[in-house]
């Protein structure tokens, strides 16, 4: 850690050992146009070394560029993995950039004597000129500010990037993206297509999208049949139950375990009604009024699918659910739709 410190202490000195050149060639030097007794020995150049120094600060550049990269498309199969080595590189770089320039490129200078135990203003200008003189011997301070420049507003910039995806006024499209889509077959498993004539009462049902992975947190459904005379579906879902077939995420709204358990009456006169129930917290959603919570600590519904039949008999997607499936961090696994 105190090879960091004396690395981004070196950045500055490079700033200032440019200024107080510029300010020498412009005759603001010491008086009668000498330079005076220098307090900082020059040392030996290392014109390889600084090009490794800022070999290593764009190597920190491009690594957050990189997560940067990964971060917005969303489209690699281990991206939780290249977060990690892509962030891990860019500091890892930036790190070793400033060590080497802190230990090969600039002087370095033991003082034996204790620190002054008063402040004295003689002593604060010496301390600015050693700083000031100790990137005399550096050949490359353009060169090496403008890497380690860079290298530092790339990862900035990758730091903020996550900030887009706080809030709602952001992009929001990712957060209702799932697999399903008009037309796309409702399949089992084994990649069989159901159909509507085999979908009985009282039988809970998982279902996929055919084509897609089955692994997607946002392909897994549930389907149901009840009576289509039960049902008390929101007015603009009327026509998403054919038959009375319902279809509604697997992915409970409470803390996103699958839903695995069907609820049903064996005396419907004085028991409850079905029910499509999470093992996890016993959250209890009733399919007939379009998977609204009735029991446990779920704080919204469950998503609905819209369903047609096809003239095979067979179930198909109408659109995209009714709302976002999961909880809040619903969005750990998402896939583009195939």
């Amino acid at each position: 850690m105190r090879r960091l410190w004396q690395g981004l202490l070196a950045v500055l000195t490079l700033g200032l050992g440019r200024r107080r050149e510029r300010r020498r060639d412009e005759g603001e030097g010491d008086s009668g146009g000498g330079r005076g007794h220098d307090l900082v020995e020059p040392g030996p150049r290392n014109p390889g070394t600084e090009l490794g120094v800022a070999a290593l600060f764009l190597l920190a550049a491009a690594s957050a560029v990189a997560f940067i990269v990964v971060y917005s498309l969303e489209r690699f199969p281990a991206q939780h993995e290249l977060f990690g080595v892509t962030l891990a590189a860019a500091f890892g770089f930036l790190g070793a950039g400033l060590i080497v320039l802190a230990r090969r490129v600039l002087p370095s200078e033991e003082l034996e004597e204790d620190y002054p135990e008063e402040e004295h203003v003689e002593a604060g200008i010496e301390a600015a000129t050693i700083v000031e003189e100790s990137g005399r011997s550096i050949t490359r301070k353009r060169l090496l500010t403008a890497a380690g420049g860079t290298a530092g507003g790339a990862i900035g910039l990758a730091a903020l990037t996550p900030a887009l995806s706080l809030g709602p006024w952001f992009h929001t499209e990712p957060l209702r993206r799932t697999p399903w889509r008009a037309g796309r077959r409702l399949v089992d498993r084994e990649g069989k297509p159901y159909r509507a004539e085999e979908i009985e009462r009282e039988t809970f049902y998982t279902a996929f999208p055919e084509g897609a992975s089955h692994r997607t947190l946002g392909s897994m459904l549930v389907v149901v049949r009840l009576d289509p005379a039960r049902l008390r579906l929101p007015r603009e879902r009327a026509d998403w139950a054919p038959e009375g077939i319902l279809a509604f995420s697997k992915v409970c709204t409470h803390a996103g375990c699958a839903v695995g358990l069907y609820r049903k009456p064996t005396y419907p006169p004085t028991q409850p009604p079905p029910g499509l129930v999470c093992p996890c917290h016993y959250s209890t959603f009733d399919p007939a009024l379009g998977g609204e919570v009735v029991f446990g600590p779920a704080g919204r519904p469950l998503p609905q699918l819209p369903l047609a039949i096809d003239g095979a008999g067979e179930l198909r997607a109408c659109g995209n659910f009714s709302n976002a499936i999961g909880p809040a961090w619903w969005g750990v696994n998402l896939e583009k739709p195939s």
